[in-house]
């Protein structure tokens, strides 16, 4: 079987997650969707936007190319922006397993969700981009069939947030079964293997009633420090003492994270260090939020959170909502960032955050001022910032700074509005 994870028409309505990172990066409860079709076992094709066509050649070089081959049917395709649900898997295996003539399609409202063709030879023995894909999908027309359960796709960045919370207990109890863990406390999950067991400080105190906590390889947990799951914190990851993380919390590899933090998931390689309230938000990679950044994520009136883009303001269905910040995205010192608002990726944001922040300035509107950020200057920052994590600046990794740049272009234009509270 042949696997086709595919970008659609409006992977960009979920800027400014998706500016530098394909859908199936996005991590939803603990969970990318690359990781989970990877467990099918199968050859893996990825089908993205042209800016990240290099670094991934470079991330995911186990992926199908033309040089490896042709491809080998049936081929089942994914949608990039299917959440990554681990119950998902066996519904995959299953269309497989019981093929229809031709082939058949799965519908999330309007978009598919995911296909399976039964001949190879339907898709060109060559590299296509995801207009052509689309394009091709439409020709075919395959007719649609139910699942089990209602297959749910991103449709704006509050979604990484909502069905975050929605998933991550699921998606937990999946890695517990599936993975080489042991149970040392109730509902407290660790590597079975000594030599990578988390380093837990003293006076550490955990609640796992409303689901598991998992400490991944080589964790380092400070002392004083309280988990309420569920929680899961990954690999060479690190919790500052006194730190409080709660309800709905997935940190990914090699992060380092303190003060308190809820119902939120970070990317690899981001810092949130220091003291200040983290909640019901998304951090991309590569961000580090000052000592004192908070964010709120409730509304004076306890209405329904709208959340805020440069593209415009839309419905969250969540009463609970705070901040999406871009990969390569800081704050300084005390910045205090509005219910809803989105911070783009390569900014710096100071003092008050009022209004949806664009890509690529320096953001003080609270001071009266905006500013652009030289790409030039992110892409120094970049190798920096490798550079502390033991990490080599590739050409594709600066080239993609710059595509960044040029695709985001437009948001900066929104700068000279005035102050919006």
């Amino acid at each position: 079987m042949h696997v086709v994870l595919f970008e659609d028409s409006r992977v960009q309505d979920l800027y400014p997650i998706t500016i530098g990172r394909a859908a199936f990066s996005i991590s939803v409860g603990s969970m990318r969707l690359l990781n989970l079709t990877r467990e099918l076992g199968d050859e893996l094709e990825l089908v993205v936007r042209p800016h990240l066509r290099d670094v991934l050649k470079e991330d995911a070089p186990y992926a199908w190319s033309p040089e490896k081959g042709a491809r080998k049917g049936p081929i089942l395709l994914i949608n990039a922006r299917t959440a990554p649900q681990a119950s998902l898997v066996d519904i995959w295996k299953k269309i497989v397993s019981e093929p229809v003539e031709r082939g058949c399609a799965v519908y999330a409202g309007d978009s598919l969700a995911f296909a399976l063709l039964e001949s190879a030879e339907l898709l060109p023995n060559q590299e296509i981009g995801p207009a052509q894909l689309q394009g091709l999908l439409q020709d075919l027309a395959l007719p649609a069939i139910d699942v089990p359960f209602p297959v749910t796709l991103l449709e704006r960045p509050s979604d990484a947030i909502r069905l975050h919370m929605r998933l991550i207990n699921e998606n937990l109890e999946s890695r517990i079964a599936t993975g080489n863990y042991e149970e040392i406390a109730d509902g407290l999950f660790v590597p079975r293997d000594v030599a990578n067991r988390p380093k837990i400080g003293a006076y550490f105190d955990c609640d796992s009633k409303a689901g598991p906590i998992i400490l991944s390889e080589n964790v380092n947990i400070g002392p004083f420090c309280f988990i309420r799951g569920p929680v899961y914190v990954g690999p060479n990851s690190k919790v500052i003492e006194h730190s409080a993380i709660k309800d709905y919390v997935a940190i990914s590899s090699t992060c380092k994270v303190g003060g308190e933090v809820e119902a939120t998931t970070i990317e690899p390689y981001s810092n949130k260090q220091h003291h200040g309230f983290l909640g019901h938000s998304y951090l991309g990679s590569w961000v580090n939020l000052g000592a004192g950044t908070c964010n709120s994520d409730l509304k004076n009136s306890y209405n329904e959170v709208f959340l805020e883009t440069p593209a415009g303001k839309f419905p969250s269905r969540m009463q609970f909502l705070g901040c999406v910040i871009g990969d390569y995205s800081k704050t300084a010192i005390n910045t205090s960032i509005f219910t809803g608002k989105t911070i783009g990726a390569c900014s710096m944001a100071y003092g008050f955050v009022t209004t949806a922040v664009p890509s690529f300035v320096n953001y003080a509107r609270s001071f009266g001022q905006v500013t652009e950020l030289p790409v030039e200057l992110m892409a120094l920052a970049q190798e920096r910032m490798f550079v502390r994590r033991s990490k080599t600046q590739r050409p594709c990794d600066v080239k993609l700074i710059r595509d960044m740049y040029e695709l985001t272009r437009g948001e900066r234009q929104l700068a000279n509005e005035p102050l919006s509270l």
